[in-house]
């Protein structure tokens, strides 16, 4: 398996595949596809596999391609931003927020991940039940916006606006903390909550994110009369 990423800011991921091997994204991942390439429809893991991506806002199926003789298939990402790739090993695991996971190889599982404090879970912006993306195998995500990547030391902390946290490996942990001083939370402009990520690991923060995008936004769309 073969792959390369193209377009800049606008990104697609094109994977080239030798016969009978096999990717796994979310359900409709696809963008096009060249070549004979069967498409299934599978829960890809059992019912309880399922039910946890169903948590986390995705859907209760996986589509599995498999080429059928020398094959290409692209994955496109759905926001302006970067697609990281990573070749996870063995009982490796990397947290995603919801949105983040684009496809993978065959035999990468898929998983919900409980925040374990429910004020990071309700407060923190990536959501109480995210992604767990366990490898052997090779795994890609979209990332909305520039990515920065920091590789924490134990204990060492960046402190950043919810919703920014995009990937996590799973040796790092994530709070909210309040932000000090009612000024701040009034006037300050950087909202009431921060997320704190902890390592030892890597984090990826996203520059730019749908929500942050939408309230850009809200203050040019005409009022209905």
């Amino acid at each position: 398996m073969q792959y390369q990423i193209e377009g800049g800011s606008l990104p697609c991921l094109v994977i080239s595949l030798n016969p009978g091997e096999k990717l796994i994204s979310e359900v409709g991942g696809r963008t096009w596809s060249k070549g004979e390439i069967e498409t299934e429809t599978t829960s890809n893991g059992g019912a309880g596999k399922a039910l946890g991506r169903l948590l986390t806002g995705e859907s209760l199926f996986m589509s599995t391609y498999t080429a059928q003789g020398p094959a290409e298939i692209v994955f496109t990402s759905s926001f302006p931003g970067r697609i990281v790739a990573m070749e996870l090993q063995a009982g490796q695991s990397v947290i995603a927020q919801k949105s983040a996971f684009l496809c993978a190889s065959y035999g990468v599982q898929l998983s919900a991940y409980v925040n374990k404090s429910a004020k990071t879970g309700f407060l923190g912006g990536e959501g109480f039940i995210m992604q767990k993306i366990t490898g052997p195998g090779l795994a890609f995500f979209e990332i909305d916006g520039y990515c920065k990547e920091y590789d924490l030391q134990a204990g060492e902390r960046v402190v950043c606006d919810t919703g920014v946290m995009a990937l996590m490996d799973e040796t790092c942990s994530m709070e909210v903390q309040t932000v000090k001083g009612l000024k701040n939370k009034l006037l300050g402009g950087e909202g009431i909550f921060d997320t704190v990520l902890v390592g030892p690991g890597k984090v990826y923060l996203q520059t730019m994110t749908v929500s942050k995008l939408a309230s850009l936004l809200i203050p040019y769309l005409p009022l209905k009369k």
